[in-house]
């Protein structure tokens, strides 16, 4: 359990991340379930891009500074890929 907590914490940041970019860029929300699903997309692929370099909480023992990384990555990461999402899909609908 304890190596699926960072995952688990970057995925339940991402969802708020990408709600919270929601909120700040109205005309690219995609509403708050389409919000959900790419911020906890985006924040996997942050949890998982921090991992990678080292920079993550994907170590066995979850301390704060893991868990605030997990935090910061599945945020930044979920807003940017619902920013990103949301701004082709308005594109798209030009």
């Amino acid at each position: 359990m304890e190596s699926l907590l960072p995952m688990i914490v970057s995925l339940a940041s991402g969802a708020l991340g990408g709600n919270v970019a929601g909120k700040l860029m109205p005309g690219s929300s995609l509403g708050t379930l389409g919000n959900s699903i790419a911020g906890i997309a985006g924040g996997g692929l942050g949890g998982s891009i921090l991992s990678m370099i080292g920079m993550g909480g994907g170590g066995g023992t979850m301390e704060l500074a893991g868990i605030l990384s997990s935090v910061a990555g599945g945020g930044v990461g979920g807003g940017v890929l619902m920013a990103v999402i949301g701004m082709i899909r308005k594109a798209m609908a030009k």
